[in-house]
């Protein structure tokens, strides 16, 4: 078995990874992973083992239609994590997304299907939706992105669809919640959040910090993206979720206490562009086709990364950009 992984040097990317390695997923306990990455700011090649037998390790562009075709074949399957995520450089750099989220995926898709791939999983995001007031997303609510970000996922999603449909690539699409944990880059909310508490700097909260998000461990939502994998049906898209609201000042409050900080470090910016107020996604369809459910309690996951944090500090100062954002 040989599973290639666009942006595997990533967060979400390297957690599946690590965990294929490791021999985490039933069946796939020897499967052998090639690692696609251009290593941008948020690629990290420290989030992977150095020197494992069964990983190869490419370091390359989605976008070259070349590389693709010389490295795809004989793999049996692509999970496509690579993406450009972060919603604030989304409003300054619109161009960068639509060139690597939806470009660079539909170069992806042709690549695997001129060279046979026969199993590919798209990963997308919950912000697809756009914000909801009351209730949950299901998989066939419209979508209604409000960010360039958000759009350049949809986007990608209309396309990898449109592979599915026209050219008959056997592909499932995933929509997570807002991911938590190890190896997160502290451009995001809560790595930043926990690295400047540990450091005795403020945190910059946006508006009135009531906005909500579900929170999902970067551990079940991979287990969940294998599940897609290995038992997902063709054409189909799958919500995965927490099913943990909380609002941003909730969960800068559990942040401060977990790092013994006082609410004076808290400093309330105004709010960005298009931010969504709430999130909140109906995972019945997964679990009840494929069996999922979460099995991190947010407490504990929450505590888990904080000490993570705390304890490996040259892979988070290496990592962390010198400006403020929120993630």
């Amino acid at each position: 078995m040989r599973i290639l992984v666009t942006g595997g040097a990533g967060f979400i990317g390297s957690h599946y990874v690590r965990t294929l390695l490791d021999g985490g997923y039933e069946g796939y306990e020897d499967a052998h992973v090639t690692v696609l990455d251009i290593l941008t700011y948020a690629g990290n090649r420290d989030s992977l083992p150095a020197d494992h037998p069964r990983l190869d390790f490419v370091r390359g562009d989605i976008g070259d239609l070349s590389l693709l075709m010389e490295l795809l074949p004989g793999h049996d399957a692509v999970v496509h994590f690579a993406a450009e995520s972060h919603v604030d450089r989304s409003l300054e750099a619109a161009a960068d997304f639509v060139r690597t989220n939806v470009l660079g995926t539909q170069n992806l898709l042709e690549a695997c299907l001129r060279t046979g791939v026969p199993r590919v999983v798209h990963i997308s995001t919950d912000e697809v939706y756009g914000s909801i007031t009351e209730g949950s997303w299901t998989e066939d609510w419209p979508l209604l992105p409000n960010t360039p970000y958000a759009a350049s996922k949809a986007a990608a999603e209309m396309i990898a669809r449109a592979y599915w449909r026209t050219h008959g690539l056997n592909l499932s699409v995933t929509r997570c919640s807002n991911n938590y944990g190890p190896y997160q880059h502290p451009e995001k909310l809560i790595p930043l959040f926990v690295t400047n508490l540990l450091e005795g700097r403020p945190v910059p909260l946006y508006g009135d910090g009531r906005n909500v998000r579900e929170w999902l461990h970067v551990d079940d939502h991979c287990r969940a993206i294998q599940l897609v994998l290995t038992r997902g049906r063709a054409g189909e898209v799958y919500n995965i979720g927490g099913g943990n609201e909380q609002t941003n000042i909730e969960i800068t409050e559990r942040l401060l206490d977990l790092c013994d900080a006082d609410a004076s470090l808290i400093r309330w910016v105004a709010d960005r562009k298009g931010h969504d107020l709430r999130y909140s996604i109906d995972e019945t369809k997964i679990r009840q086709e494929l069996g999922y459910a979460p099995r991190t309690p947010f407490d504990r996951g929450l505590a888990e990364t904080v000490a993570w944090y705390r304890d490996h500090p040259d892979w988070w100062k290496a990592a962390k950009d010198t400006e403020d954002g929120t993630g």
